[in-house]
C-alpha cells in the first residue's frame, strides 16, 4: 500500500495568465519533493454587483478552491497579481470567508508562503506579498520567504524577492517567466514542501 502524499495547496487568482504561470512553477517545486504533491486551485472573479458572474466550475484550468482545501493541505502557497500594492479582490474575498478555518485553527502551525506578478518592476510586488502574508499570520501559519542562499535571488534583474516569488509581466510576452523567476518560484514551492515534511 502506497503512502498518501503530503499535499501543499497552491492557491492563486490570475486574470491574464502571469500569476497562473508562476503558480505552475511553484507547483513544480512542490512536486519535486519526494512524498509531496501540489494541489493547484484558483478562485473565481468577483463582481461589483451581487449577482453571480462565474460558472460554478471553471471552463479550463484548475478547480475553484473550497475552504476544505485549506483544512486538508499540509501547507499553503498563495498568489495574486498586485492591485495597487495589495492582493486582488477575488483572493481577498475567498480569504474573508475563511473564518471557520480561523476558529478551528485548521491552518495553525502549517507553512505558508506567497507570490505575485506586476506589470512593472516597481509595481507594488513587495507590499502585495506582505499584505498577502498578513491573513496567513492571523491564521497562525509559519511564513516562509526565499532566503538569499538561493543564488538567483542575488542575480535576478526581473522578479524575485525575499518575501516570496514574483514576476514582472511586461514586454512582448507578459506571461513568459524569466529563468530567475522560474528558479525562485520552484525554490519557494520546494521550501514550503520540505518544511511541511519536517513538521509532519
Amino acid at each position: 500500500m502506497s503512502e498518501v502524499a503530503t499535499e501543499i495547496l497552491v492557491l492563486y487568482y490570475s486574470r491574464n495568465g502571469s500569476t497562473a504561470a508562476l503558480a505552475n512553477e511553484v507547483a513544480h517545486g512542490v512536486n519535486s519533493v519526494e512524498g509531496c504533491a501540489a494541489r493547484l486551485r484558483t478562485v473565481p472573479a468577483v463582481s461589483t454587483t451581487t449577482a453571480a458572474t462565474e460558472a460554478e466550475v471553471p471552463e479550463d484550468g484548475p478547480a475553484y478552491a473550497d475552504h476544505s482545501d485549506l483544512e486538508e493541505c499540509a501547507g499553503l502557497v498563495m498568489g495574486s497579481p498586485t492591485r495597487f500594492g495589495n492582493m486582488a479582490a477575488a483572493l481577498k474575498y475567498f480569504l474573508d470567508g475563511s473564518s471557520a478555518n480561523w476558529l478551528s485553527g485548521s491552518l495553525s502551525g502549517k507553512p505558508g508562503a506567497v507570490f505575485t506578478s506586476t506589470s512593472s518592476m516597481h509595481g507594488g510586488q513587495e507590499t502585495t506579498l506582505l499584505t498577502m502574508a498578513l491573513p496567513l499570520i492571523h491564521h497562525g501559519m509559519l511564513i516562509s520567504g526565499i532566503p538569499y542562499s538561493e543564488a538567483a535571488l542575488n542575480e535576478t534583474t526581473t522578479g524575485g524577492t525575499p518575501y516570496g516569488a514574483s514576476h514582472v509581466a511586461n514586454g512582448e510576452h507578459p506571461t513568459d517567466l524569466s529563468e530567475h523567476e522560474v528558479t525562485l518560484a520552484r525554490a519557494l514551492g520546494r521550501r514550503v514542501a520540505e518544511i511541511a515534511i519536517k513538521l509532519r
